[in-house]
């Protein structure tokens, strides 16, 4: 069994930004690395393997309107806590079509989540159950990006927060790598 999710990967200018975000030391909070960077677009859980999945993902680019590729994003406008501040995000919007597809076509591992899709950028996580800081939040922080392919990946939980591990790629002009 593997954890997998489905994802979008940041490119250099946006990663620029995200690591100019000051990171005071505060022991209310655990900052996310950069190598945890991304956005979710599903959660699958505990799978057998990656490439059933793999093959599912074919079917995106399918799904998606004809010609809207790459993607267009939108990292921002600011860093917020998600409501009882246990997450600090920033909004990713634009991936919503892309979230919902990728939802439809990895419905034989579960029915995506009843919720809104939320695209998210996770910065910082809470310690333990106080919300978190709230002068962490606010701070301007936008970027746009295209989006051109999605990614498969592990996630194996651990002490300083999860790593992750690239599966497989899939270009949304179609194909896996």
């Amino acid at each position: 069994m593997v954890r997998l999710f489905v994802a979008v990967a940041l490119p250099e200018p946006v990663l620029a930004v995200l690591r100019s975000w000051p990171r005071p030391e505060l022991a209310a909070v655990r900052y996310t690395a950069e190598a945890q960077w991304h956005v979710t677009l599903r959660f699958l859980g505990e799978v057998e393997g990656p490439a059933a999945v793999s093959e599912a993902l074919v079917g995106v680019p399918g799904l998606l309107a004809p010609g809207d590729r790459p993607l267009p994003a939108v990292l921002g406008p600011a860093v917020s806590w998600f409501p009882g501040r246990h997450v600090l995000q920033v909004p990713v919007t634009g991936l919503e079509d892309l979230a919902a597809a990728v939802g439809q076509v990895t419905e034989p591992w579960g029915a995506p989540p009843e919720v809104p899709f939320r695209g998210h950028v996770t910065l910082a996580r809470s310690r333990g159950r106080r919300p978190g800081p709230r002068q962490l939040a606010g701070a301007p922080m936008a970027a746009a990006f295209a989006v051109d392919e999605v990614l498969l990946c592990s996630s194996v939980p651990g002490p300083g927060g999860s790593v992750y591990e690239v599966r497989s790629r899939l270009a949304l002009a179609g194909g896996v790598a």
